[in-house]
Formats: structure tokens, sequence, C-alpha cells
């Protein structure tokens, strides 16, 4: 692995731009920032609260999924979300202008009900977005995660599926009829059928265990690459797991920081995984065997 940027503070939702900076979050810092080739830090605007997941929309903005935020300790070390923080306020959908940082608040609430902790973000090809809302944990309770879509002109949003537990990264297939997520606590990764553009389907097993990690492994954020493999960012096992597109093959790719937490695919014929190493605030940047899928309003 190459080291491209250190001294982040808990970065995650890496996003590989064409001139070669990467965008992405700083969970702990409240910002959305940019890493620039040489490895400079320039925060983009300051967020606030715990921003998460982070994609580029059909309109050149950055989304990001806010989290509302969490308190911090530390694990041999390195820095680590250990809670729900005082002056949680709810979680939250915002819209950033990369030229100019103006931060929109677009979603609060989804269905007449609050965003706990909206955690990773996918666009399809109708520039509509798909997300999950992690929830939040508490000293004697927690809610419940779902899985939503939403346009990104704040006009509709709507939860597609409900109680989940702790659903985090999430990726569409290369023809977008299915939906991948990852949950943390269970270690799984689902596969669930689409009817239409932001709709699940409701049939029968339109809802399928594409992979469970054995022991404790805990799972974050991911990516498709282009010959259907699902790359989640694994935590605890520190690395990569490559999952194929049938669930038969599973192959992980170690690094050296237990809370490795997302994976982008970037660089000349998107070969080059970007991968954030969040404890100890770390861009780092490897060869990838396969090429990333190529991302809606990215890449193309």
């Amino acid at each position: 692995m190459k080291e491209i940027a250190s001294g982040l503070k808990f970065p995650e939702g890496p996003i590989a731009l064409d001139d070669g900076s990467i965008v992405l979050v700083e969970i702990a810092r409240g910002t959305l920032s940019r890493v620039t080739p040489d490895g400079g830090i320039e925060v983009i605007a300051e967020l606030g609260g715990g921003p998460n997941g982070a994609a580029m929309g059909p309109d050149g903005a950055i989304y990001v999924c806010n989290n509302g935020g969490f308190t911090w300790g530390d694990m041999n070390g390195g820095l680590v979300p250990t809670g729900t923080p005082a002056d949680y306020a709810g979680g939250r959908i915002e819209r950033v202008e990369l030229a100019t940082g103006k931060v929109d608040v677009l979603y609060r609430e989804c269905d007449g009900l609050p965003l706990n902790g909206p955690n990773d973000i996918v666009f399809d090809a109708q520039g509509g977005m798909w997300f999950t809302d992690l929830g939040k944990s508490y000293d004697t309770y927690k809610d419940h995660g779902a899985i939503c879509y939403a346009r990104p002109d704040g006009s509709f949003i709507s939860r597609q599926l409900t109680h989940r537990e702790t659903p985090n990264g999430i990726g569409l297939s290369a023809d977008e009829k299915t939906l991948y997520f990852a949950e943390t606590v269970t270690g799984r990764v689902w596969a669930c059928a689409l009817a239409s553009p932001g709709e699940v389907s409701r049939e029968p097993g339109a809802m399928q265990l594409l992979a469970g990690l054995p022991g404790y492994q805990l799972l974050d954020s991911l990516a498709v690459d282009a010959r259907g493999n699902v790359c989640v960012a694994t935590l605890l096992n520190a690395g990569i797991t490559s999952i194929s597109a049938d669930g038969q093959t599973v192959t992980h790719f170690p690094t050296d920081d237990p809370f490795t937490t997302n994976i982008c695919f970037g660089g000349k014929d998107l070969k080059t995984a970007y991968i954030t190493l969040s404890s100890s605030g770390r861009l780092v940047s490897t060869d990838w065997t396969t090429p990333g899928l190529p991302l809606n309003f990215l890449n193309r």
C-alpha cells in the first residue's frame, strides 16, 4: 500500500476525481475534505455532526450521509467511535457544492420518521440515491436500520427496507437490477432484487444472503468491481473482503488498520483502489487486479 495522506480525523467516503484528488469525509472533524495528489488536505465544507458516506450526484455536487456524530475513544493508540454524543440532534442527507463549499440539508426524515444514522450512499443511472440508515446505539437500546431511496432535489424519499440490523455499505450491480448492502454487526452482505429504479422487489426470494463472514468480523462500506465482486471494508479482521457475485468465492486482502472503513476505485482504467484506514487517520492506495465498476456521474 502507498500512503497518500495521514493526519486525517477518521476518514471515510472516498471519491476519486479525474484530477487525481480524493474527496472524502473526516467524521471526527465534521468536514468534507479534499486530499490532493501530493498528500495535502483541504477542507471543502464544515458540516458538523458525523459526515459519513459521500457520492457525486448528477449535478456534480457531493451528497453526504451525515450520521449526526459519535463519541470517540482510543483503541491501541487509534481513534474509534464509541457511542452517541449528548448533543446528537439526528441524522441528515446534505448536498455540498464542490466549488464553493455551500451546504444544503435535503432530508432529516423519511416517511415521517427521523433519519438516525445515514451511513453510505450510491447513485443509480436515473439520478436517484440509495442510502443506508444504520441507526444509533444508546446505553439500553438501539434504533433499527433501514434502506432508503431519494431524489437529489429534495422532492422524494422512501424507506424501502426496514428493521435491518446496522445496514452500512451499499452498492449496485452493473445492470442495476440488484442492490447490495452490508450489515456491520452481523458480518453479512445481502443481495436484493429491484423491481424498478428506486423500488425493491417484494417477490418471495427477492432478498438473498450473498455471504456471511465467519467469526468476529464487522463490515463497513463497500464498492463493486467490474467483474461484479462486492468489495467490502472489514473491521477488526483488517482489510477488504471481496465476495463474488454468486457468493461462492470470498477473498480477504489484509491491511494494517482494524478500522479499515471504505474503498473506491480510480486512476487509469479504474485499477487503483483507494482505501480509508480510519483509526490511524490515513488514506492509502494500492493496485487492484480487477478494475472498479464505473460509478454513475463519475468515472464515465
